[in-house]
């Protein structure tokens, strides 16, 4: 083990982390120990969203560094994990090829002097206690809620023997006495920049929950749906179009120069819903929205889920209908034939009365898409909006000609999603996901 500062402690961090599909919904758990007692002094613990073992694994590692550092930035810290890979190149006897873990690796040697840190391979069956805490975290990140110290019974149910326990001390009598300590904290609000939520208020994965003797601790956002390794995180946009309003079952125009309607009751529960499927899959770090009443609507229900702000795009409000707003199909081509026409004929033709060609709105759109790639660089990001916005997006993405917009279905409250990256590729991963609302 390193010598120890003037002055400092020594601790034992145990971390693991997992991913139930590799990569799929992953999480990760860390606890600092101390060496002598064996008492739990502080445990960490986080639903990711979708990512790899080893991600996850330094994910639990840069957490149980993070705890040790809270406690006491002098500390010799002796970490213990069943992870090979991170324990040997993190000893700095095997190099990091892979792109993804390379930033994750300089992380955790930036948490503390490497004169302080050392690591140990155990096997899985002496690491339970952190492999609990990760398992923990995932299955709160599916009920789309947030680990829960006080809730926690990682090491208080273990069944590892005594001889492996006692390496560090008595495990479980420590742990013991730390929940009890634990049970009535609360739990701070999530890690977003500019927003907060109450313990009871579910968050999104990337905003962490490290309990320190009762004091919560939070941790960065983290980047998720997908990585590539040439050209990085991209920027990803998730498009959910918002919930039905009462003009929606009967498909009536409804753009950005009608009502402004409100979302119905069916509307109301499908961004409930859509907001419990974002809470349990991770990763969305803000929320846009088109400034119509039912995107902000729709937004509010995932934001109040999520614990972030909305931000309002003026680019992403819907088309501007003219004399057809409120009409159905049937209306218009009854009352304006030749315009309806000459609107399913060219991108550039108008509605009746003044309102926005497709053209018009693909070049606002593209403005749009372009000013949020530049403010959410390596991000995903969650964007409320409407038809014909989430279709141009997609179009755009495709290189799709202007007539493909019709050859789109796009149902209340769907999800779809585009990523951009670096280079200007843009790739289309998602198109009317409605699986959430059954």
């Amino acid at each position: 083990m390193p010598s120890v500062p003037p002055g400092g402690r020594q601790f034992v961090v145990e971390a693991d982390g997992g991913s139930r599909g590799n990569p799929g919904p992953a999480g990760y758990g860390a606890v600092v120990l101390d060496p002598t007692t064996g008492e739990t002094l502080a445990e960490a613990a986080e639903f990711i969203g979708v990512a790899t073992n080893n991600v996850a694994e330094y994910k639990g590692l840069i957490a149980g560094l993070r705890a040790a550092r809270e406690l006491d930035p002098a500390a010799t810290v002796r970490v213990r994990m069943d992870s090979k890979l991170v324990v040997e190149q993190m000893s700095g006897r095997w190099k990091i090829k892979h792109p993804d873990m390379r930033p994750l690796a300089a992380e955790a040697a930036r948490v503390l002097p490497s004169s302080q840190v050392s690591y140990e391979w155990i096997p899985r069956e002496r690491n339970k206690h952190a492999d609990r805490l990760a398992n923990e975290a995932m299955d709160a990140g599916k009920r789309g809620e947030r680990w829960s110290p006080s809730r926690s019974t990682a090491d208080l149910s273990s069944t590892a023997d005594a001889s492996a326990a006692r390496v560090v001390g008595d495990a479980a009598a420590g742990a013991a006495r730390a929940r009890a300590a634990l049970a009535g904290a609360s739990v701070a609000g999530a890690a977003v920049p500019g927003a907060s939520a109450p313990a009871a208020v579910p968050v999104a994965a990337g905003a962490a929950s490290t309990s320190v003797r009762g004091k919560a601790v939070e941790a960065a956002p983290t980047v998720g749906w997908g990585t590539s390794a040439d050209l990085g995180a991209p920027a990803t946009f998730v498009l959910l179009r918002h919930g039905e309003t009462a003009l929606t079952p009967s498909k009536r125009f409804s753009g950005s120069g009608g009502s402004d309607p409100e979302l119905s009751a069916v509307g109301r529960g499908q961004a409930e819903r859509a907001a419990a499927a974002f809470a349990e899959r991770g990763t969305i770090e803000a929320i846009v929205s088109s400034p119509l009443r039912r995107c902000r609507e729709t937004a509010a229900a995932v934001a109040a889920r999520l614990g972030l702000d909305v931000h309002i795009e003026e680019g992403l409000r819907e088309t501007d209908f003219g004399a057809w707003e409120g009409l159905t199909f049937a209306e218009v081509r009854e009352r304006y034939p030749d315009d309806l026409d000459a609107w399913l004929g060219s991108a550039k033709a108008a509605p009746t009365g003044g309102g926005e060609s497709f053209a018009t709105v693909a070049r606002r759109v593209a403005a749009a898409r372009d000013r949020l790639v530049a403010a959410y660089p390596r991000r995903t990001v969650l964007a409320v909006t409407h038809v014909t916005p989430i279709k141009t997006l997609v179009r755009l993405a495709l290189g799709a000609p202007p007539e493909s917009l019709f050859r789109m279905e796009l149902s209340a409250a769907s999800i779809s999603a585009v990523a951009y990256y670096a280079d200007g590729n843009a790739s289309v991963r998602v198109l009317n996901d409605t699986g959430h609302l059954r």
